[in-house]
């Protein structure tokens, strides 16, 4: 049986940009704008798409996504989630809880609730 979450709860919203790219975990940056996130930061949600000349985007704002991970692995259930600086998460105690249904340890990605 394969198990698949893409695509559940999934909403998103066009934004300007500048300095990001797909699958990239990113925060509100300015007015009707995104960014990419600073180490230990709260994000907003995941690029899902590129605008063609790379000045617009899709966020991600709400559902499963699957991100990369660094640091120590996240767990499945609740657990505390923050920017890593590079696009993707780490585990952060103190950062926002998620719902984490997913950990691939060997590919280094995670799969949580917005």
């Amino acid at each position: 049986m394969n198990i698949s979450f893409e695509g559940i709860g999934q909403w998103a919203a066009t934004f300007s940009c500048a300095e990001v790219r797909e699958g990239e975990l990113v925060k509100v940056s300015g007015n009707g704008a995104v960014g990419p996130c600073g180490e230990g930061e709260d994000f907003c949600g995941q690029v899902i798409s590129m605008g063609k000349g790379g000045d617009a985007c899709a966020v991600q704002l709400g559902g499963f996504v699957t991100a990369g991970y660094t640091g120590n692995a996240p767990v499945p259930g609740w657990c505390g989630l923050s920017a890593d600086g590079d696009g993707g998460v780490k585990t952060d105690a103190e950062g926002r809880q998620y719902l984490v249904a997913e950990v691939d340890a060997a590919a280094g990605a995670v799969t949580f609730a917005l």
